[in-house]
């Protein structure tokens, strides 16, 4: 569970105008120039990496990206997959493997470029990425190729033979919030308006074919009225967000390759880790992961420590020891399969992933509606399978959640055994006018017994900020000790505008624990003994207005139960709007 403490002022007047600060990104370039000899010995690797690519489209598309039955391929990537998101709900359309390729800007991972890419390890990209760094703009190297009035930006050549070039990447993001009572009426305040703004710019340079450095700077501000919830992932003066150098290479048949530095890290199931979507400042982790992708296998590496964002002074945030990310992933790509006349397709993951948490970010439930705070071990071992069978999407993956609890200031300690179970099963109509998507998404989270003071540990948690609206958009109820089902619909009647429909009803997985929000768990006036805790209707609206700006909406109705209601809970209304402009 991420920590957002609470701010008490309730009317912020401090809004200054951080976001016009934009310090040039010049260091790259300068330690170009000195770069410039060796890249140059290295532009025949890159004609014979562009050979290895196109022969390996070739022979890697499979015969279902070119048929016209399989939910109706593409020939072009329509604007509402600029930018995609995670899971098959994620997609208003089904994505040829060719068209992610030539049209969008994936590296070449061979299979694992299908549907949204994010089968790699590097998070979705559509024309942009999540991961900013994840986009390939190589293609670019043609002039013919360049037909948007930023891709001047996009490749950048420091040399003739253009093996030195760079790649510039920016967002600013308008966003604002309004809750009639927010956080089921915990707050103590009533129609909360917030809004922010943030900047996030970066440098991806591009050393032959083997190297490349990248870099990434943020600045954030927030302000409203009857606010709650800043801290320094909703304002930030300016400061690295990203900075890493990256070495990549073939070996034993593998396209690998080792990442050092600050990076994002989107290698794992989005309901369990993502990017920290709803604050301003992303998640970002220090340390280094390693990778290897064969033809239908991959796998990846990694140790990280947290960032320290809590400094407000000017590029002055650091590693954060407390909080650790490590484990490794595998993936499997199985063969091409036909499911109703149609064909198929599918990854299998295994990961094992261990979170290490102290201090707030790792208590527990304990007697009386209060925490205990420790050190928290987490070790997930899980599994997941995903892909598309013909026209049904899905995903369904099991976690079980071991390790151990100590308590602060004593040597006590307590085990884990915790689990999850998420999956969504959907069917996407083939020829539909609207491209209409329909399914269902549950998910289990277990929960503990907080009138426990010893034995094992039953509350599976989530700290690192999984997908916002996998859940619930309104982000009230997180991710533990929790039941949730939500049949769902997803409708895209233009090639820019989708629109998403989702009724998802909540349950306690155990009534001896309490609800759990994103930042801790929820004390109410009374006790709170019922399982049923109410329903979250919601719709979000996507409009990609042209490639560089988009415009999404979500709306939600939190609905408590009655007996959540006895408890002093309060239903509430919940808005929010999202304005980007990308490159």
């Amino acid at each position: 569970m991420s920590k957002i403490q609470p701010d008490m002022t309730r009317n912020d007047k401090g809004f200054y105008p951080h976001y016009r600060i934009f310090l040039p990104l010049l260091i790259l370039p300068v330690l170009s120039l000195f770069m410039n000899q060796a890249a140059q010995a290295d532009t025949a690797a890159v004609k014979g990496e562009k050979q290895d690519i196109d022969k390996s489209l070739a022979s890697t598309t499979p015969i279902a990206d070119k048929k016209t039955d399989m939910s109706a391929p593409l020939p072009s990537l329509p604007p509402i997959e600029n930018f995609p998101h995670a899971n098959p709900v994620g997609q208003p359309y089904y994505v040829p493997q060719a068209v992610n390729r030539h049209i969008g800007h994936q590296y070449n991972w061979g299979v694992f470029n299908r549907g949204n890419g994010e089968a790699a390890g590097f998070g979705p990209v559509g024309r942009y990425g999540v991961a900013a760094w994840a986009e390939d703009w190589s293609d670019l190297r043609d002039p013919k190729n360049r037909k948007d009035p930023f891709d001047f930006l996009k490749y950048v050549p420091l040399n003739k033979s253009g093996s030195l070039w760079i790649s510039f990447s920016g967002e600013t993001r308008f966003r604002n919030w309004f809750e009639t009572k927010p956080q089921l009426g915990t707050q103590k305040i009533n129609n909360s308006g917030r809004f922010g703004i943030r900047n996030l710019y970066g440098a991806d340079l591009h050393v032959g074919s083997h190297l490349r450095f990248f870099a990434q700077i943020v600045n954030a501000d927030a302000s409203g009225w009857n606010v709650y919830g800043y801290n320094a992932t909703y304002k930030k003066t300016l400061d690295l967000q990203q900075a890493f150098v990256e070495v990549k290479g073939t070996v034993l048949g593998a396209k690998s390759g080792i990442i050092i530095g600050r990076q994002q890290f989107l290698d794992a199931p989005s309901y369990m880790l993502y990017n920290r979507e709803t604050p301003n400042v992303p998640l970002s982790w220090n340390g280094f992961r390693s990778y290897a992708l064969w033809s239908r296998f991959r796998v990846d590496g990694w140790y990280f420590v947290g960032t320290n964002t809590d400094k407000q002074a000017i590029f002055h945030d650091n590693q954060d020891y407390d909080t650790r990310l490590y484990g490794f992933n595998s993936t499997w790509a199985p063969p091409d399969f036909s499911f109703l006349g149609q064909k198929g397709y599918s990854f299998l993951d295994a990961f094992y992933i261990g979170y290490r948490l102290t201090g707030k970010l790792g208590a527990i439930s304990a007697p009386n509606n209060k925490s205990s705070q420790g050190t928290d071990i987490r070790n997930n071992f899980g599994i997941r399978w995903h892909g598309a069978a013909g026209p049904i999407e899905f995903s369904l993956g099991a976690i079980w959640q071991g390790g151990s609890f100590r308590y602060a200031g004593t040597d006590r300690s307590r085990n884990v055994n915790a689990y999850a179970i998420n999956s969504i099963v959907g069917y996407r109509f083939p020829k539909n006018p609207l491209r209409l998507f329909a399914g269902i998404q549950s998910d289990v989270y277990s929960g503990g017994n907080a009138s426990k003071t010893s034995g094992s540990i039953g509350g599976y948690i989530s700290p690192f900020n999984p997908q916002t609206n996998y859940l619930d958009t309104t982000t009230y109820i997180a991710p533990s000790n929790l039941i949730s089902v939500a049949p769902l619909v997803r409708l895209t009647p233009q090639k820019s505008v989708s629109l998403q429909l989702k009724l998802p009803l909540f349950w306690r997985e155990n009534t001896n624990d309490p609800i759990y929000k994103s930042s801790g768990l929820y004390s109410f006036a009374r006790d709170f003994d019922g399982k049923f805790i109410g329903t979250a209707p919601q719709a979000a609206l996507t409009w990609q207005i042209n490639t560089h700006f988009s415009w999404t909406q979500y709306v939600s109705r939190f609905v408590t139960s009655h007996a959540l209601h006895e408890a002093g809970a309060k239903s509430g209304t919940y808005y929010q709007s999202n304005f980007v402009f990308r490159f």
